[in-house]
């Protein structure tokens, strides 16, 4: 099923940051947050077969990842995107920052430019986030967004959804 009706990858703009496609030139930069399946990249290799097959994806209808990118410099801090459930109307949003960028309110402005866009241009009626009963970060973000928590989930994990 083709749910993504774009020639181009969407971007999002906001007034700090904006969330665009991953390029190539990104990669090495983005090793410590790449993942797929919950596998961490180890090398520049691994993290580009990874944005393969997250590319992959999103040509399939599956998922949409962009990278979160701090408008005044351009440099990528982090990355977002709906990853499960789109076929249904839904959406599990995720999300990763580097390091060096935590604290500082980008992962809040990207995962609102994310919401936005989940509600308005996908016209996702649900959209929920798991993350690790220990990840206290994650939990406050997720609350800051008008996230509730709605289950207690196998191995520790947590699941929120958007409370509109």
């Amino acid at each position: 099923m083709k749910l993504f009706q774009y020639d181009n990858f969407p971007q999002v703009t906001g007034s700090r940051v904006s969330l665009r496609q991953i390029l190539e030139t990104d990669i090495k930069d983005l090793i410590e947050i790449s993942f797929y399946d919950a596998i961490r990249a180890e090398t520049v290799q691994q993290a580009a077969e990874m944005q393969s097959k997250i590319n992959q994806d999103y040509l399939d209808g599956n998922s949409i990842h962009w990278g979160i990118v701090d408008n005044a410099n351009h440099n990528i801090v982090g990355t977002c995107g709906y990853y499960r459930g789109l076929d249904k109307g839904e959406g599990e949003l995720g999300c990763v920052l580097l390091s060096q960028y935590y604290g500082q309110g980008y992962m809040t402005e990207g995962m609102s430019l994310a919401i936005d866009f989940g509600l308005h241009t996908l016209g996702l009626k649900r959209i929920w986030a798991a993350t690790s009963q220990q990840n206290s970060p994650a939990i406050k973000l997720l609350e800051r967004l008008s996230f509730v928590k709605t289950a207690d989930l196998n191995d520790g994990e947590i699941e929120y959804e958007l409370q509109k």
